[in-house]
């Protein structure tokens, strides 16, 4: 696995690189000090794995590299590190297409997790950044308001999965391209489907997880995996 970390602060680039080898022996990491130095890196070079970018560059803005990125290497999933962790800058990012946002002040196990979270396909977002409008509209579902009353009932306090979320298979595979970014038109063409019939199964997996928005649906599930763990490795989630 090949990763491009993109930060100007020289210290950050070694102690990420450090964590980053130690998640095995077939990692191999560069590093950009620049944007202008990442660019010309993946212009060399586009068979990155993974990248790792800061927010705070210092010749370019970090959303808007995070944006060129997108737009260039549609297939690269990029992770953001930065130093703030505010709710606006964590929803901006995902919604811009990060595949995960990890604050600096994480611990070393943190940011493992979150790469592995994001390697295995899914999503990481910081567990204290959905915000209290957002939660609350989460516990909204039916589902989720089923699974929490019985686990009450049954004496324990948990977050349902998404397997009790009650998502037809087809359902599962549009939120597995959902989570990805795809627009409806790609989940469409994958999947054999018109576009009509994925607005149909969006709008419902939207509804199951009592969410009105990509962005929202992209911060509920990273929530379940993070405090589940049996879903991230079932195999609906895994590349097809």
């Amino acid at each position: 696995m090949k990763v491009l970390l993109i930060d100007d602060h020289p210290l950050i680039l070694a102690a990420l690189q450090s964590v980053i080898q130690g998640l095995g022996d077939g990692v191999t990491v560069s590093a950009a000090d620049s944007g202008s130095s990442a660019r010309e890196t993946l212009r060399k070079d586009a068979s990155y794995d993974l990248v790792l970018l800061d927010l705070h560059l210092g010749d370019a803005d970090g959303f808007d590299l995070l944006g060129e990125l997108r737009s260039r290497y549609p297939a690269l999933p990029v992770v953001v590190i930065s130093a703030s962790d505010r709710t606006s800058d964590v929803i901006r990012a995902i919604d811009m297409g990060a595949m995960g946002f990890v604050p600096k002040r994480a611990t070393n196990e943190t940011l493992v997790e979150a790469l592995q979270q994001v390697i295995s396909g899914g999503v990481y977002v910081p567990p204290m950044s959905m915000g209290s409008e957002h939660t609350a509209q989460f516990s909204q579902s039916p589902y989720v308001r089923q699974v929490q009353q019985e686990s009450r009932d049954s004496g324990f306090q948990t977050m349902p999965s998404l397997q009790q979320l009650g998502l037809t298979p087809r359902q599962t595979d549009v939120l597995h391209l959902l989570l990805k970014g795809q627009p409806n038109k790609l989940i469409a063409r994958e999947l054999g489907l018109s576009v009509e019939t994925v607005k149909d199964h969006v709008a419902a997996v939207l509804r199951a997880l009592g969410v009105s928005s990509r962005t929202q649906a992209v911060i509920a599930v990273s929530q379940m995996l993070q405090k589940q763990s049996g879903f991230q490795h079932s195999s609906a989630w895994h590349a097809r």
